[in-house]
């Protein structure tokens, strides 16, 4: 029945409305759960978001060290299985040689490669995951990768394989290197097999490195920027962990960890870290330090492969050797950063009012606070 006289008859078993409107309040909203990328950040502070806290860098560290790994335990348990179903044998863990996996050299180099290309994906998904944000800000502070820019620092690293094989060759004189007195080409049938692997393998490799150390690890300590501690001490180190070198240092030093060499090849990876960390600032990206990665390993692993040799030797290194490498990446990344000023490349996201208008390499990172 109608709730006050003279209002509109209701049909009969019809559901009567209510006499009041909708109610009052604010409505939920459903957030997104990526938040904004930092207002004109540079490469290094993209993971300082809005939703950033101490703990999150470091439980996304643990988080990619312990999935890589068991993924990697995974792969080595499918690899076997696949062994045995093929061969019918299982592999042999009674011999010397502690690197062997499957006994076959091109296999266990297909899974060396592998289990570290299986980080590229971890990496990514740990800055969705943990620290809110999108993926893509661990590429560039375009949030993507620029492949224009991928392309050109390419056909610089093409380059700089050049000049370096130069300059290795005028080490190994230098030194009076004999060891390659006994080398010869192994034949097609031998090489084709690895150079697969390594065409296939190497550049996923050499990305999930430069993912992990160059962009995740930097931007994990760019975002601990101690910038809210009060006290004397916390405000001096504010002013050094505002910059990017703690992050280059620590990514560095990680990095060259991870490898074998002794000596003077302990600089040498050093160096190469801490310049693809550096050019990742000074560019506002990886794609540099990619390009550079990958086509360094291309040369590293296909030339001992086309004579037969799949292992890369680690351990010591001659200074002559370390500085014949170092020289030439330098000049890479002068190269870089004068390329990138020509190019215009973006070194900061876009910050509040900047519209489509790009800061480029010529000026100078914003160091948001």
């Amino acid at each position: 029945m109608p709730y006050w006289d003279g209002a509109p008859a209701q049909p009969p078993g019809g559901h009567h409305p209510g006499p009041y409107g909708p109610g009052y309040g604010i409505q939920a909203v459903k957030r997104p759960w990526t938040v904004a990328t930092p207002k004109a950040a540079p490469f290094h502070r993209l993971a300082r978001n809005e939703v950033h806290r101490w703990w999150r860098p470091l439980a996304g560290t643990f988080g990619i060290a312990a999935a890589g790994l068991g993924l990697a335990i995974g792969l080595m348990i499918v690899g076997v299985i696949v062994r045995v179903v093929v061969t019918g044998e299982a592999p042999d863990t009674s011999g010397t040689d502690t690197d062997a996996i499957f006994g076959d050299q091109t296999a266990d180099l297909a899974y060396n490669l592998g289990a570290l290309a299986l980080f590229l994906p971890v990496v990514l998904a740990a800055a969705w995951v943990v620290q809110r944000r999108r993926p893509g800000t661990l590429s560039s502070v375009a949030g993507r990768l620029r492949w224009r820019w991928l392309l050109a620092c390419s056909g610089l690293a093409i380059l700089f394989c050049v000049v370096s094989f130069g300059t290795s060759l005028a080490a190994s004189a230098a030194i009076d290197d004999q060891s390659g007195g006994d080398e010869h080409w192994v034949g097609w049938g031998r090489f084709i097999a690895p150079a697969i692997v390594i065409i296939l393998l190497v550049p996923l490799q050499s990305a999930a490195e430069e993912y992990a150390f160059r962009g995740w690890m930097l931007q994990a300590v760019g975002a601990c920027t101690l910038e809210n501690v009060r006290n004397r001490v916390g405000r001096a180190l504010s002013v050094v962990f505002r910059t990017p070198w703690p992050g280059i240092v620590v990514g560095s030093a990680l990095f060259t960890a991870g490898h074998g060499y002794t000596g003077w090849g302990i600089l040498d990876i050093f160096a190469f870290g801490a310049i693809a960390a550096w050019l990742a600032v000074r560019t506002g990206g990886l794609e540099s330090g990619i390009a550079l990665h990958v086509f360094n390993n291309l040369t590293a692993f296909l030339g001992p492969a086309a004579i037969g040799e799949l292992d890369i030797e680690q351990g010591s290194v001659p200074w002559q050797v370390v500085a014949a490498d170092v020289v030439p990446m330098l000049l890479y990344a002068a190269a870089v950063v004068w390329l990138a000023r020509r190019m215009r490349v973006r070194t900061v996201t876009a910050g509040p009012g900047d519209g489509d208008t790009p800061v480029t390499a010529a000026t100078e990172p914003v160091h948001a606070s």
